[in-house]
């Protein structure tokens, strides 16, 4: 246990990656976290309208996280090697791609607004007020895939402060934005729900301007001369195909099966998802630190086994491993604690039911029970099979756990047995977390999830496995 631990050089690498990717998405959540609490001071239905479009634009983040990791898996090894042009290559590729994602969703989002809200709920308060929000919104989404692509290729490179600078200008902006147009503040019209609308596509878009224009005075890695991001060769696309297909797959699909979570907890009444928006506003800051410490095990584990240094990254895997599991209790005793303090903060004008207020109470705790849980396999499959080079079997198994068990055993209990919103959402956890940590576990401990995609990296692994038979 003391040689995991007694590596100063680790701890200070893994402290200038994640604190930055972690406060970075801190204030992201935040973002989300100030819509939703200026929003609820509307109502309940307002509450839920918000929170069942932030679920549409759940699934296309889910489908840009495929390939933000796919880049990460690529960009970290050649960082590794200081593959310059293969870096810009692989960006250029992501951004192509996450540009079409957000094109579709947009263009889906602006001509049946109504029919992606009734997906959701048929009470038509709640469709006419979605439908309101989504026309507006929308226009945010290809600044949105934008800013999560080019942040991925910055962390990539271990340039983790601009992305945090940008989130914090555009939550500022966005808090700012929020209330005004919302209220009719400092000269601006008085707007509602539209208002928090058009707030949030403005902060969006200006944040990928002040990505730029950051990146154009600092000559970083997003700097080129001529069209070199998009010179890349049919080799290289097909290579970032063969590994971005299972991580987007996997992505789309396990954001698919929360959508279809969503609409079955939707449809069982708009008070309780007001309920489940409010818990999930306390999720987003919840998740941060782990984001922040994936981000660093990712780069970190790549950039090791990119450069054949085989022995070092699983070292480095065993170290998050400790790490993770025990930060996870800490947060989930601490939800426990205090959840009945987060939940008042949404009520602090009485305009939320007592319904949603009870229920996301009771929410709070099912979900500080599960918390570890989640982020052991959310760890493994995201941060050490991908930085490993194995995109597929994480894939496998999380879709399994979700599509095969998850699913099916939430749709029976609501559908076939009829058992209360809370029982449900607990079902939803107890089929997907307990299955999915025992097949992770079982397939990180086999190392096969060493893949190298760089010339060292392979040679690396030749020379880790005749070590390891001659030890044998």
């Amino acid at each position: 246990m003391k040689n995991l631990f007694n590596d100063k050089d680790f701890w200070k690498t893994a402290v200038r990656l994640s604190i930055p990717v972690a406060l970075q998405n801190l204030l992201t959540s935040s973002f989300v976290l100030a819509d939703t609490l200026l929003v609820s001071s509307l109502g309940t239905v307002a509450l839920s309208s918000v929170g069942m479009m932030g679920q549409w634009n759940f699934l296309m983040n889910m489908i840009l996280v495929g390939f933000c990791s796919a880049t990460t898996v690529f960009i970290s090894q050649f960082w590794g090697v200081k593959d310059l042009k293969k870096i810009r290559h692989i960006g250029g590729i992501s951004i192509l791609f996450a540009l079409a994602v957000a094109v579709i969703f947009t263009v889906i989002s602006l001509v049946i607004p109504s029919g992606v809200v009734s997906i959701f709920n048929d009470n038509e308060d709640v469709i006419a007020t979605g439908t309101e929000y989504l026309k507006v919104v929308a226009f945010s989404f290809i600044p949105i895939a934008l800013t999560n692509i080019l942040a991925s290729i910055l962390r990539a490179v271990e340039n983790v402060k601009l992305p945090m600078y940008a989130s914090a200008f555009t939550t500022v902006l966005n808090i700012f934005l929020d209330y005004s147009m919302i209220f009719g503040k400092f000269g601006f019209p008085e707007m509602g729900i539209k208002g928090a609308a058009l707030a949030t596509s403005i902060s969006a878009w200006l944040g990928v301007v002040l990505i730029v224009l950051i990146s154009v005075f600092q000559k970083n890695i997003l700097v080129v001369k001529g069209k070199e991001y998009f010179q890349f060769s049919k080799k290289e696309l097909c290579a970032y195909i063969s590994k971005a297909a299972p991580v987007v797959l996997n992505e789309g699909m396990w954001g698919g099966g929360t959508f279809v979570y969503n609409v079955i907890f939707a449809n069982m009444g708009y008070e309780y998802f007001s309920a489940l928006t409010i818990v999930r506003s306390f999720e987003n800051i919840a998740f941060v630190i782990f984001i922040g410490l994936c981000s660093a095990a990712s780069v970190m584990i790549g950039k090791s086994i990119g450069q054949g240094e085989i022995k070092r990254g699983l070292l480095e895997s065993k170290r998050f491993m400790f790490i993770v599991p025990v930060c996870a209790i800490v947060i989930a005793i601490l939800i426990i604690v205090f959840r009945a303090q987060l939940v008042s903060v949404f009520n602090m004008g009485n305009n939320i039911s007592e319904t949603a207020i009870e229920t996301a109470l009771s929410l709070m705790m099912i979900y500080a029970i599960a918390f570890p849980f989640r982020m052991m396999p959310y760890l493994e499959v995201v941060a050490i099979f991908r930085s490993g080079g194995d995109t597929i079997t994480g894939a496998k198994y999380e879709l399994l756990s979700l599509w095969a068990l998850s699913v099916p055993a939430t749709l029976i209990a609501v559908y076939v047995f009829k058992v209360p919103f809370l029982v449900a959402y607990a079902i939803m956890y107890i089929f997907e977390d307990i299955p999915k940590n025992i097949f992770c576990m079982k397939f990180y401990l086999s190392k096969k999830w060493i893949k190298p995609v760089t010339e060292e990296g392979i040679k690396g692994l030749e020379k880790f496995k005749k070590n390891q038979r001659g030890e044998k």
